[in-house]
């Protein structure tokens, strides 16, 4: 947890409740997916959260799933390189939040890179990478790989009713 001493009192229960969001069954359904999506091999974790948030780190697995819901070559990150320095990861995992919200996920649903870096709140992770899949599944624009019913929940689309004056 990067440079953060240990929590006490207050922020040790808000952190404590935070962490009990995580879900270790989602985090496999998630790999798989992710897996699945992307053009390139961005390999597979170990099981557990500190594994899947290091897995995130460097932020080529974001960027390689985010161009994945493109044609290839046409991915909005267009820089992805692995590296060991803290800013230039951080960097590279900010240019998923910003093409999340291009894609279309309200900025409101999507985790804070501090967040995913420092592994403080890897549940707001799994639910951003949850709602882009849903969004990816309802789009229907041919670019989701994978099963489409595997235990996410799709975004609903609009169905508009228009209803002349003797039926109402």
């Amino acid at each position: 947890m990067a440079n953060w001493g240990p929590a006490y009192g207050l922020s040790w229960e808000v952190q404590q409740k935070i962490e009990k969001q995580y879900d270790a069954d989602l985090e496999q359904i998630l790999i798989q997916r992710i897996t699945t999506q992307c053009y390139r091999d961005v390999g597979r974790p170990q099981p557990g959260q500190e594994n899947f948030q290091n897995w995130f780190k460097d932020g080529t697995v974001l960027c390689e799933l985010i161009n994945g819901l493109y044609p290839e070559g046409q991915g909005p990150a267009k820089k992805i390189q692995a590296s060991g320095m803290a800013f230039k990861q951080m960097e590279q995992i900010s240019q998923f939040p910003q093409a999340a919200e291009h894609y279309g996920i309200n900025a409101t649903d999507i985790f804070q890179t501090v967040g995913l870096w420092e592994g403080k709140n890897m549940a707001c992770v799994q639910r951003t990478l949850m709602n882009l899949a849903g969004l990816a599944v309802a789009r229907g624009d041919g670019f989701f790989s994978g099963d489409p019913n595997l235990e996410i929940p799709k975004k609903s689309k609009e169905n508009p009713r228009n209803f002349t004056d003797n039926q109402l």
